[in-house]
C-alpha cells in the first residue's frame, strides 16, 4: 500500500508540474517558443503583468518539493541500501529548495539572493541526488541506470547554464537541468507501482 500512495505521489506531483508550466506559459506575456527559450521557469512564477498565472507556477513549485520529500521518506528510504544520511540530506536539501523557489520570488531584488539559493538547492541537489539513488540501491538494473543518467545529463547542464548566465538560452539550460528531476520523479512513481 505505501509502495502505491507514494508511486502516486511521484507520478501526480510531476504531472501537475509539467502541466501547470505549460498553462502558466501559454499565459505569459510572449509567444510560446519565446518563453520557453527565452524565460526562465522562475519568471513564470513573478507575479506582475507578465505571467498572469504566476500563483499556478509556484504552486507546482512547492507541489512537487513535497512531493518530494514525501513520497522519498515515506518509501523510496526502504529501497536505499547504502548512503542513507546523504539521501536524506539530499532529500531535504532539494525539496526545501523547489519549496523556497515557490515561496520567494525573483522579481524582487530584496530576496532574488534567497530565490537563488533556492534555485541552487533544488537543482544541484536534485541531480547529485539521483546519482546517489542510483548507487545507493540494492540492484543497478534500468531504473537505476535511468535514474544515474538523468542525475549526470542534469548535472552537465547545470554547470553549461552556471557559466552561460548571460546568454539569451540559458532558460533552454535551465529547463533541461530541471526536467531531469520531473522525469526521475515520474519514472520513481512507475518503479514504485511495478514493484
Amino acid at each position: 500500500m505505501k509502495r502505491k500512495v507514494a508511486g502516486t505521489v511521484f507520478i501526480v506531483g510531476s504531472l501537475y508540474y509539467i502541466i501547470a508550466e505549460a498553462i502558466s506559459a501559454a499565459f505569459f506575456n510572449a509567444s510560446l517558443f519565446d518563453t520557453y527559450v527565452f524565460h526562465t521557469i522562475s519568471e513564470l512564477g513573478i507575479p506582475n503583468g507578465n505571467s498572469p498565472l504566476f500563483w499556478l507556477m509556484n504552486s507546482a513549485f512547492i507541489l512537487i518539493g513535497l512531493a518530494l520529500i514525501f513520497g522519498n521518506f515515506y518509501k523510496l528510504k526502504d529501497f536505499i541500501v547504502k548512503n542513507k544520511t546523504l539521501f536524506y540530506i539530499l532529500t531535504f536539501i532539494t525539496g526545501i529548495g523547489v519549496i523556497i523557489v515557490g515561496l520567494i520570488h525573483g522579481g524582487n531584488p530584496f530576496t532574488l539572493g534567497y530565490h537563488m539559493l533556492g534555485a541552487t538547492m533544488a537543482i544541484l541537489g536534485g541531480n547529485i541526488l539521483l546519482i546517489v539513488v542510483s548507487r545507493s540501491m540494492e540492484n543497478f538494473g534500468t531504473y537505476q541506470k535511468l535514474t544515474l543518467a538523468l542525475g549526470v545529463v542534469g548535472l552537465i547542464v547545470f554547470w553549461i547554464m552556471f557559466f552561460n548566465m548571460e546568454i539569451g538560452y540559458m532558460p533552454v539550460f535551465e529547463r533541461l537541468s530541471v526536467y531531469t528531476m520531473i522525469i526521475w520523479s515520474f519514472l520513481t512513481g512507475v518503479y514504485l507501482l511495478g514493484n
